[in-house]
């Protein structure tokens, strides 16, 4: 058959899409690029707010007009959290949670036998679950490589349905991620991110750290970049800090979720530190790593946000001097304790909070972009954006661009040394300093 795939949401759902595209290559189908072609079509949900669900049951119907005689396969967090609901799709021809994906290529070959509905139901996660490995080892289109290392949340914060959708905090072992790491270092990939919902809580199961992982990947030959995708800053504890300093292809760049400056929000949100202790561990990680970037999701409107809580919240975010933030508007999901407090906020006030803080947010990530002017970074290139320059990520992140003074010659996965000396609201321009300091070995 040919396969088509439409992936919503995190890092973790990139990892998922290519590890079913792996086992459905495995299994003899071909992935295609252009819906028209296939045979089946498997879209790949998200569910953490409820206009996430809106636009894969629009892409789904767009795709059963477009496509009347595809299979249509919904898998994801969607059909995990709210599996009734996604069973009444009735584009849907195959429904698949997001547990035991490698069933993928029998549930699809089972169908396209029968043409009748599969008779799949989705299980609740039990939390015996163990860690599913799926076997991927590139990513077309991308020059780094995403490994999905850790799946699961005990956290429980008030207004996340995500514990729901993927169970219990599991950790792929150490063994399995030195092969995986090797397996994209033999493909040529340079810079691995590892990924998980709750990346923190890699290796908890063994009395572990994220730090076991970055050091197991820093042993591979040919990765020359470990990077570390959204963390819950509780588990960033110094001698985590102090190990991952030790690793010199430790790419400096920490997205530490805040949510709240306010303790009060903080609370109600049932998070697991304090502002104090946030910015502890942004001072640490500082001190360890000088020029590092930390990034952050920063929520406005919780049930309960007063304007004075908003204010302290903002007034927080400010002071901690965010290279990006990503601000959001609270939404409601079916099935968490917070959608059921009082003192929703109105959407205009919403509105209101989300223009103050994307100002905020604005002018701080100028501010660090501006910081970088005069260092002397090496950068990845990863594409050849069209406009005349070749564009990569310094070790921080740092969005990067030198001029394309022939956009013919491709500077794609190589590493090259790049004195900034200018930056914008979004990213930094340099000078590529002289080919005989192309750099082969570590960042």
């Amino acid at each position: 058959m040919n396969c088509y795939f439409v992936t919503f949401g995190c890092k973790v759902n990139t990892c998922e899409t290519a590890g079913m595209q792996a086992l459905l290559r495995n299994a003899g189908h071909t992935i295609v690029n252009r819906p028209a072609e296939a045979d089946a079509v498997i879209f790949n949900s998200c569910t953490v707010t409820a206009s996430g669900d809106s636009r894969t049951r629009t892409a789904m119907r767009k795709i059963r007009q477009s496509n009347p005689d595809a299979v249509i396969v919904l898998t994801g967090c969607y059909v995990q959290a709210y599996p009734e609901a996604a069973a009444a799709i009735p584009d849907a021809d195959i429904i698949l949670g997001t547990k035991d994906r490698s069933r993928l290529p029998v549930l699809l070959e089972e169908y396209a036998g029968m043409r009748a509905a599969s008779g799949e139901t989705v299980s609740p996660y039990s939390g015996s679950e163990v860690f599913e490995r799926l076997p991927y080892d590139e990513m077309p289109g991308n020059t780094r490589a995403f490994l999905k290392i850790q799946d699961g949340c005990n956290c429980f914060c008030t207004y996340c349905i995500i514990p729901y959708a993927r169970g219990r905090c599991r950790s792929m072992p150490l063994s399995e991620l030195r092969h995986a790491a090797g397996g994209f270092a033999a493909k040529g990939y340079r810079e691995i991110v590892l990924c998980g919902i709750n990346l923190g809580f890699y290796g908890t199961e063994w009395k572990g750290s994220l730090a076991d992982a970055a050091e197991a990947c820093s042993t591979v030959a040919g990765i020359t970049r470990i990077r570390f995708s959204s963390l819950e800053p509780e588990q960033l504890t110094e001698n985590v800090l102090k190990r991952l300093s030790a690793l010199p292809k430790f790419c400096p760049q920490f997205h530490l979720s805040l949510q709240s400056g306010c303790d009060h929000t903080l609370q109600r949100m049932n998070r697991k530190y304090s502002a104090a202790e946030y910015e502890k561990i942004c001072t640490t990680a500082r001190q360890y790593f000088p020029n590092c970037a930390i990034t952050t999701d920063f929520m406005v409107g919780f049930p309960g946000e007063t304007d004075e809580d908003f204010s302290r919240s903002l007034r927080f975010a400010q002071s901690i001097g965010f290279a990006s933030m990503h601000v959001f508007r609270y939404s409601p999901r079916s099935g968490t304790k917070a959608a059921s407090f009082s003192e929703q906020v109105p959407d205009a006030v919403k509105t209101c909070r989300m223009k103050q803080a994307a100002q905020v947010a604005a002018a701080s990530k100028a501010d660090f972009l501006r910081r970088q002017i005069g260092q002397t970074v090496p950068v990845l290139f990863e594409q050849e954006q069209g406009d005349g320059f070749h564009t990569g990520h310094a070790p921080n992140g740092t969005i990067v661009k030198i001029s394309a003074k022939n956009e013919k010659i491709s500077l794609r996965n190589q590493i090259f040394y790049v004195i900034i000396e200018k930056s914008d609201a979004s990213c930094c321009y340099g000078t590529m300093m002289d080919e005989a300091v192309h750099q082969d070995a570590n960042p």
